[in-house]
């Protein structure tokens, strides 16, 4: 199949949201079945939190070892595949326990596929990061659509996951067969790289720019559903589309929102970018109509849309330490939050109510604003005419 190399990317992004946006969709489903309650979801949940932090943690040597391609495809069919299993499972300690082996993955996966687009921005002298996510917001999108017209026919969760394996193992074989691995930027770190990838003083401006930015991702994602049954008793079709306009906004806002970061500059489009997310979390909260809640996860969906991939480029260009190892680490905080997200709000949700638990999300959000500073102010001179200058390192 002939794809130019960051289209493989964008497709591994593409699936690994495809498959898991599907088991998303079904949280209500897999809730009821397990015959738990909103706070022993979300903790069932964080076995995949665990998972990636371990992974993000220890797994950067290996994936240099193995390269781009070998890794994509163990990390992007590996978690479909267990996506896929887990509604067969009538026990949340075994649904923990799949979660943590499908985290491992996807913290692999986080990194492989950040670490390939920034050298293949360097070697193409484009950006590639925003659109590349917003391969994974699409995914969710798609995802999400087809789900909450699956609930509305009734199809079994089984069954539902069963179609997405079967359609990810098809085609995202193909597309990752002939992935080459990308050559580092000329300017990057040509240390050995450390065992151990860890956080420090100079990337923490980042995580906190990341934090803010997956909080209200997850919360959009993890939770529209159930937010939606429990706030207004919605038919399912209705449920679900607050997950379809959370991934449609956001997917439509990474995959279009590069020049106007080439005009503004990174600071200026994620400072404004959190600001819509503070009134959307105050549109979900307050909302006493459906169509008010619908239009707040909309808003959630376009704030965090480019605000994490903007802080991933920042942290891939810093010269410290090799790329893999910033966004490694990186990623280790703010992957991790995305998964701490059903948790926090699960137990905020059952001990107050669902509407409050996203005011908890609010406050993040402003010291996300804040540490926006941290992002470069460089834009382009001649944004139609010149290709995207990247963000100020701070490295």
């Amino acid at each position: 199949m002939t794809l130019a190399p960051q289209h493989r990317i964008y497709a591994c992004f593409f699936f690994f949201a495809f498959s898991l946006g599907a088991l998303l969709s079904r949280l209500p489903d897999l809730q009821e079945q397990l015959q738990i309650d909103k706070s022993q979801l979300g903790l069932t949940l964080i076995g995949m939190s665990i998972g990636s932090l371990i992974s993000l943690t220890f797994s950067t040597p290996l994936i240099e070892r193995l390269g781009a391609r070998a890794t994509a495809f163990i990390t992007v069919l590996g978690t479909a595949v267990i996506y896929a299993i887990l509604p067969w499972f009538d026990s949340a300690i075994a649904v923990f326990v799949g979660l943590f082996f499908a985290g491992l993955l996807a913290g692999a996966l986080e990194i492989n596929l950040n670490v390939e687009t920034d050298r293949l921005e360097g070697q193409f002298g484009k950006s590639f990061m925003n659109r590349a996510h917003g391969s994974w917001s699409l995914g969710f999108f798609v995802t999400a659509l087809l789900g909450a017209s699956i609930r509305q026919t009734g199809l079994s969760p089984q069954w539902h996951m069963l179609i997405i394996v079967v359609i990810v193992l098809v085609v995202a074989s193909l597309i990752i067969n002939a992935m080459v691995s990308a050559p580092k930027r000329p300017s990057s770190h040509q240390g050995d790289t450390p065992r151990i990838a860890l956080p420090n003083l100079g990337l923490l401006p980042l995580c906190l720019i990341g934090i803010a930015a997956f909080l209200v991702e997850g919360a959009g994602i993890d939770w529209s559903a159930i937010y939606m049954r429990d706030a207004f008793t919605v038919e399912p079709f209705i449920g679900g589309l607050g997950l379809t306009l959370f991934s449609g906004f956001m997917a439509a806002t990474r995959l279009t929102v590069d020049p106007v970061v080439d005009r503004y500059g990174p600071r200026a489009v994620a400072t404004t970018l959190l600001s819509l997310a503070a009134v959307g979390v105050l549109a979900v909260s307050y909302a006493t109509e459906p169509w008010i809640a619908l239009a707040g996860f909309s808003l959630l969906g376009v704030g965090c849309s480019a605000v994490y991939p903007l802080a991933v480029s920042a942290a891939a260009q810093r010269t410290d330490r090799p790329s893999a190892v910033n966004v490694a680490a990186l990623g280790q905080v703010t992957f991790v939050v995305f998964f701490l997200a059903p948790p926090l709000l699960g137990f905020v949700a059952e001990h107050l109510d669902i509407r409050t638990s996203y005011l908890v999300v609010l406050p993040v959000i402003v010291v996300g604003l804040i540490a926006c500073r941290a992002l470069g102010t460089r834009k382009l001179a001649n944004p139609a005419g010149l290709p995207p200058e990247p963000a100020t390192p701070l490295g």
